[in-house]
């Protein structure tokens, strides 16, 4: 009988085999795995060669500590008795392919609920069912397949991660065996008739030859994986013509000294390759000079309260907060930091950590990590960390919460990065054709010079740097951007959807006054306590406003979105809200913004607020009408009509009595017709309409609430600068488009040198790294130029 071996692990068939597309699989696990792998055209999964989930002997006992549970708390960014999340770093990403296979471990793995791939900090954050996949098994996994975490506890203290210095590693090779090269080749460039030379010339060559193998399967390597990956993923990208011309040289110089033709081209080849990486270096040099990434989250604008030691509570920044600092967190409040639950029932939703949407109930004195969301009455809670900013951008950032909203200009970016390589590699075949007729010698050397000289790199690079470096301006003007595709959407904006209460109006200068039956001290109590955990814009006001009362513990707590509260202590029920959820369902609205309340179901009174209205409000609508189709939507009714038409541009349209699902359904309306909309609300009751808006910009006035709906989040201060930060993303493409043409002539010039034969692949390989520098340094001056213009402006 014949063994088969198993296609995909190697393993004998024992028994009977799976055939499979005329394959022999020893079980249906490796079966599935090459479904899944081959029906997405990633084959690079196999270069590897091994075993998923299998533990190579090399790794056996390598990682056994990681079952030690104080080393493996230090790893894990959220525990609790199902799921863990940890985020590793990753140097192995490098390409298309890597992020598919990261992304798609649940397929390998059950267990593994999600993962997400940082490539520009080749990271991938890990959501797995702790139950049944260990911490180590996972790094198993991962290493297993040829994706091994780096691991360093001293790193992880200090925050960051060691740089891989295999480029360096690299780059000395390729120096190294350069300079001896060129040494090796000054006879041959000047011709010297001398009887030991001329007797150990074949030696020479030879030398050089053994001097350039380690430069291309070493040095050189990164290329050739880039492009062998990018093929098989059906993707052409641009080391596709840089691996193709080290791979020509190499070829092409080792025929010519094995049949004594000539030296070959081996300076050319060691040179290239050390200048190729030369660039790789600097340029890694100059994005991380350049990061806007480790400067605009410490502007993330969100406010926390904190309770003082007499009891008073003040809204401070979440950047103030300190360990041991006692907070409060409202209904729907983030929480902002691990801490530990000191008073109050809490339910935490983690769907923000963990992509999972359900509730987990937690005691006084329970563990309550960073990204929970409450979604009860309100709590107190004790710091037992500093906040760590980027890990909350990177939880709204998470693709859970994603809109699948097109990405336009990248979109265009990659599509001519795509067709710009096959046109390098049409025009270096055209061109080296034409010269193997006419003079046969400059053939190679035009043929690889246009392989180096044209790069879309450039062009890549334009979009992410400008919109990047804009996106830091924001964040130091105290508008936070989600991601940078947010400006992009902005700039095609042509209609603003305006939510009135807490976004037009300020939640700090409202007045009140109440008329109806006077409250008891218990009611008192209730109504005080019960406003404090909410954080609608009116309840935050009236809490504000109402005088000083002991604080009680809540049996029942109710947020109903846009209605209102009902709240429970001992005997006593409260509903405070609108006249139809307090009062009943037939109920004639006033042409007032009021607050009624009732205790068991006995309508005591209401609160009616007179509203202040942001400063440079009418300034803004002006600077907008023309330009874009302002609405006005809002959930009251319309008293404050005629007071709007005073402060706002005739042709403004104005929506009163407007629930958040009629918000929702008003805006995707508008866009089946081809509107583009800007949504600007509040995070909590406008979250359905944020969410369908091609930008959804959630205001913050000392609030801790910022849904991941929402694209953006702006400082109630300045909400009169909208219309410059509308315009500077105009500007932002202006400068892309700018950088594209001097990409575009950059690439033109080049190629005309190039296909003359005057341009040598050594020159080509220097000129090709400076003109990414010369785009990213372009973009940073520009929109630098636009962000000073900007805080000029800004009061």
């Amino acid at each position: 009988m014949t063994i088969k071996s198993c296609f995909h692990c190697g393993d004998n068939c024992l028994g009977s085999s799976i055939e499979f597309q005329n394959k022999a699989f020893c079980c249906n696990g490796c079966k599935t795995v090459f479904e899944i792998f081959s029906e997405n055209d990633l084959n690079c999964y196999y270069d590897f060669q091994s075993t998923p989930g299998a533990i190579p002997n090399d790794i056996k006992g390598k990682y056994d500590y990681l079952d030690d549970n104080l080393i493996k708390e230090k790893f894990l960014e959220f525990k609790d008795d199902q799921l863990e999340v940890v985020t590793f770093y990753i140097p192995h990403i490098h390409c298309t392919s890597c992020i598919w296979v990261l992304e798609h471990l649940h397929k390998l793995n059950p267990e593994i609920l999600s993962s997400q791939v940082n490539f520009g900090k080749k990271t991938v954050r890990l959501s797995y069912k702790s139950e049944r996949l260990s911490l180590k098994e996972l790094v198993i996994l991962l290493n297993s397949i040829g994706y091994e975490p780096y691991i360093s506890l001293d790193d992880l203290r200090k925050g960051q991660h060691q740089i891989d210095r295999k480029l360096l590693f690299k780059l000395g090779v390729a120096g190294f065996a350069f300079g001896n090269v060129m040494f090796l080749s000054f006879p041959e460039y000047f011709e010297v008739n001398e009887f030991w030379l001329e007797k150990y010339k074949p030696f020479f060559r030879w030398l050089m030859f053994f001097f350039s193998v380690p430069v291309v399967f070493y040095a050189a390597q990164d290329y050739f994986k880039s492009a062998i990956n990018g093929l098989r993923a059906r993707f052409m990208n641009i080391d596709v013509p840089i691996a193709l011309g080290i791979l020509v040289l190499f070829l092409r110089s080792t025929v010519d000294i094995a049949f004594d033709l000539g030296s070959g081209f081996f300076d050319s080849l060691t040179g290239l390759v050390f200048f190729l990486l030369i660039g790789k270096f600097f340029q890694q040099k100059t994005y991380a000079f350049l990061s806007f990434e480790r400067d605009y989250k410490s502007y993330f604008p969100i406010a926390v309260t904190r309770i003082q030691t007499d009891g008073q509570e003040i809204p401070i920044q979440i950047s103030d907060i300190k360990k041991g600092d006692r907070l409060l967190i409202r209904n729907q409040e983030l929480i902002p930091v691990d801490s530990i639950l000191i008073r109050g029932n809490a339910n935490i939703d983690y769907s923000f950590v963990t992509g999972e949407s359900a509730e987990i109930k937690k005691s006084s004195g329970d563990m309550l990590y960073a990204g929970g969301k409450q979604t009860s009455s309100a709590i107190q809670i004790e710091a037992v960390k500093t906040v760590n900013q980027s890990y909350l951008t990177q939880l709204w950032s998470n693709e859970i919460f994603n809109k699948n909203k097109e990405d336009r200009f990248a979109t265009i970016t990659n599509r001519i990065s795509k067709h710009f390589t096959l046109a390098v590699l049409l025009i270096a075949v055209v061109s080296t054709a034409f010269w193997l007729i006419y003079d046969p010698s400059k053939a190679l050397n035009v043929f690889t010079a246009v392989l180096i000289i044209a790069c879309p790199c450039a062009i890549a690079l334009s979009a992410p740097f400008t919109f990047g470096h804009l996106l830091r301006i924001f964040g130091r003007l105290k508008f936070f951007l989600k991601n940078t595709s947010s400006i992009e959407q902005m700039a095609s904006i042509n209609t603003i959807v305006f939510d009135k209460t807490g976004t037009m109006t300020s939640n700090t200068q409202n007045e009140a006054t109440y008329e109806g039956e006077t409250l008891n001290t218990s009611e008192r109590q209730l109504l005080k306590t019960s406003l404090r955990g909410s954080n609608h814009p009116l309840s935050r006001t009236l809490y504000d406003l109402l005088e000083d009362n002991d604080i009680i513990s809540l049996d029942h707590y109710e947020e109903f979105v846009g209605q209102g509260i009902a709240a429970a202590h001992d005997s006593n029920y409260m509903k405070i809200g609108s006249a139809r959820f307090v009062k009943g369902q037939n109920v004639q609205e006033t042409l007032k913004t009021d607050v009624h309340i009732s205790s068991n179901d006995h309508y005591k009174g209401k609160f009616t607020f007179y509203n202040k209205y942001r400063k440079g409000l009418s300034r803004l609508f002006n600077q907008l009408k023309g330009t874009y189709d302002l609405v006005i939507l809002t959930g009251d009714n319309d008293g404050e009509r005629e007071n709007l038409r005073k402060l706002l541009p005739s042709k403004t349209k104005i929506l009163f009595n407007q629930k958040p699902q009629d918000k929702l359904d008003y805006i995707k309306f508008h866009q089946s017709e081809g509107a583009k909309v800007l949504m600007v609300g509040d995070g909590l009751n406008d979250a359905g309409a944020l969410a369908q808006s091609d930008v959804g910009i959630a205001i913050s006035e000392n609030i801790n609430v910022f849904s991941p709906a929402c694209d953006g989040i702006l400082d109630a201060k300045n909400f009169n600068q909208l219309y410059r930060y509308l315009k500077a993303s105009k500007s932002a493409i202006k400068i892309i488009k700018w950088s594209f043409v001097l990409s575009l002539l950059y690439n033109l010039i080049g190629l005309y040198f190039a296909v003359s034969g005057k341009l040598e692949p050594v020159i080509a390989a220097i000129l090709m790294p400076l003109s990414s520098i010369s785009i990213v340094f372009f973009t940073t001056v520009a929109t630098n130029i636009l962000g000073n213009k900007l805080k000029k402006e800004s009061p």
